[in-house]
C-alpha cells in the first residue's frame, strides 16, 4: 500500500484520469477537460470513444494520454462491439481502454464467457500498444463476485481492475479497493473511480491500494488544500 506522507500534488496528479463521460458532454467541455489536464498535469483524460479524436488533437504535444471508455456504461453489448469500439478508439489515439465487463454474465456464473469477453478486448489493446482496464461495477456485486471478477480480469491478461462506471447505484469504496488489491496482488493494478470528489477520498483510496483514480472532480481535488 502507498502512504500519502511523501506524495506531492504533482505526483497525485500523475495518478488521476481526468474524466468526462456524461451523455450530454459537449465538444466544448472536452476541450476544457483537455486544457485542465495539461494545466494540472493529470495522467490522462478519460472520454467516451466519440471524443477520442478531439481529445487527441487537443493534447498534441503534451504528455497527457487519452483513455477511452468502451462498452460503457452497461457492458451488456456483444464482445465484437466492444472489440470494434476498442480498436477504433486506439486507432483514433487512445492509449488506454476502460471496458465494462458483462455484469449479468458474471452474476449468472458464466465465467468462461466473461473471461473471453475481457480477453478479446485485452488482445486488441495489447496488439496495438494500449493498456486495458476492466470495470467490474462493484456496487452490483457480492464480495464473492468481486473476487471472482478480479480473478477473471487477471486471467484474461488485463492491466487494471477498476471499481465502477460512476453511472450505477454507487461508486468506489475503500473496502472494495482493499478487497480488489488483496485479490489481484501484483497480477494487475487497481483503479478507483466513481464518487471520488475530495482530496481526503483520494488519500483514502490510494492508501487502500489504488494505483490510479478516475474522477471528474480532479480540479477541485487539486485546489482543495
Amino acid at each position: 500500500m502507498t502512504t500519502m506522507a511523501n506524495l506531492t500534488k504533482e505526483e497525485l496528479a500523475k495518478r488521476i484520469d481526468h474524466t468526462q463521460l456524461k451523455p450530454d458532454a459537449t465538444p466544448e467541455q472536452i476541450v476544457q477537460l483537455c486544457k485542465e489536464a495539461k494545466q494540472y498535469g493529470f495522467y490522462s483524460v478519460c472520454v467516451n470513444s466519440r471524443y477520442v479524436p478531439l481529445a487527441k488533437q487537443q493534447l498534441k504535444g503534451s504528455p497527457v494520454k487519452v483513455c477511452s471508455a468502451v462498452g460503457f456504461p452497461l457492458g451488456a453489448m456483444s464482445t465484437k462491439a466492444k472489440v470494434d469500439e476498442a480498436y477504433q478508439a486506439i486507432k483514433d489515439g487512445a492509449a488506454e481502454i476502460d471496458m465494462v465487463i458483462w455484469i449479468g454474465g458474471l452474476k449468472a456464473g458464466l465465467d468462461g464467457e466473461v473471461k473471453e469477453d475481457i480477453g478479446k478486448v485485452v488482445e486488441v489493446c495489447h496488439a496495438h500498444g494500449a493498456l486495458c482496464k476492466v470495470i467490474i461495477e462493484t456496487c452490483l456485486l457480492t464480495a464473492e463476485e468481486k473476487e471472482r471478477a478480479c480473478n477473471l480480469v487477471c486471467e484474461a491478461g488485463a492491466d487494471f481492475v477498476k471499481t465502477s462506471t460512476g453511472f450505477s447505484r454507487g461508486g468506489a469504496t475503500v473496502e472494495d479497493v482493499a478487497l480488489m488489491r488483496k485479490t489481484v496482488g501484483n497480477r494487475a493494478k487497481v483503479k478507483a473511480a466513481g464518487g471520488i470528489r475530495t482530496y481526503q477520498q483520494t488519500i483514502d483510496m490510494i492508501e487502500a491500494g489504488a494505483d490510479r483514480l478516475g474522477t471528474s472532480a480532479s480540479v477541485k481535488i487539486m485546489t482543495e488544500n
